[in-house]
């Protein structure tokens, strides 16, 4: 079982940015990014492949970015041009694991 542990959520204004990151303590093949709104279904945000190809939900397709680094078996995602919308915890997950999450909160 591979663990992953989230970091790099904050507050931040709206418009402005922030980087994720997502610690694995294995190897890890498909990679995917959820969020979970406050009093809301978690929900897909992005996947990115092994090889990096990555996939994104509608709603933050050209403002978000993942990307991985295998040899360190981490994984990013920067967050641009942030909403209040985008207010949620903020999982990382591959396979049947998931990490413990990261609280990202977008003021207007």
């Amino acid at each position: 079982q591979v663990q992953l542990v989230e970091s790099g959520g904050g507050l931040v204004q709206a418009g402005g940015s922030l980087r994720l990151s997502c610690a694995a303590s294995g190897t890890v093949f498909g990679l995917d990014w959820y969020r979970q709104p406050p009093g809301k279904q978690r929900e897909w945000v992005a996947g990115i492949t092994r090889g990096g190809r990555t996939t994104y939900a509608p709603s933050v397709k050209d403002r978000f970015t993942a990307s991985r680094d295998n040899a360190k078996n981490t994984a990013d995602l920067q967050m641009n041009n942030l909403k209040p919308d985008d207010t949620a915890v903020y999982y990382c997950s591959a396979g049947p694991n998931w990490g413990q999450g990261t609280q990202v909160t977008v003021s207007s």
